[in-house]
């Protein structure tokens, strides 16, 4: 009946109860979950992070749940206990959404670095996908605005009493 889970110390099969858990331990639950039993190790709580990184815990939280932060480590009274390298992925992740990726590409190139492959020839390959989409935007967009100056130009012909009264507006025509 109190039989100790399997594996419940770092992977072995050893029990957590065969010998005392010490401070710096980390500690496999069954529930896929790892529980930081003290010992601040350079860790932080979410809420550090949030403040260290700019960011809302929310954010923070989105992040995890799509997959661009790894799940934390958690203390035993079950706060979020991020590693200290958690704040230059959040750098890295602001870098690249301000260059214009999304976190769909970020989570990309993370899964490089997580799997302990370099990233930089893919990333690389993003930024030239990511340049040439904003290229057929920035095209897509002259072309509305040549549209739009064309409109303008024709409302300044119309006259405001010629807008027949069935119609919406004659400026645009449909």
């Amino acid at each position: 009946p109190d039989r100790p889970h399997r594996g419940a110390h770092r992977g072995s099969a050893r029990s957590v109860f065969l010998r005392p858990v010490l401070v710096s331990d980390t500690v496999d639950l069954p529930l896929q979950r790892k529980v930081n039993t003290g010992g601040n190790g350079g860790h932080v709580r979410i809420g550090e992070l949030a403040e260290q990184a700019g960011l809302s815990t929310k954010a923070i939280r989105y992040y995890e749940s799509i997959g661009v932060l790894p799940e934390p480590a958690r203390t035993a009274s079950g706060y979020r206990d991020y590693a200290s390298d958690t704040g230059e992925r959040l750098r890295f992740v602001r870098s690249a959404q301000a260059i214009g990726l999304t976190l769909g590409e970020i989570r990309e190139i993370l899964a490089y670095r997580d799997r302990n492959d370099i990233p930089c020839v893919h990333t690389v390959e993003v930024i030239r996908r990511r340049a040439s989409e904003i290229d057929d935007e920035i095209a897509q967009l002259e072309r509305m605005r040549s549209e739009l100056r064309r409109l303008e130009r024709r409302a300044r012909r119309l006259r405001l009493e010629d807008c027949p009264p069935a119609g919406i507006c004659h400026v645009i025509p449909h």
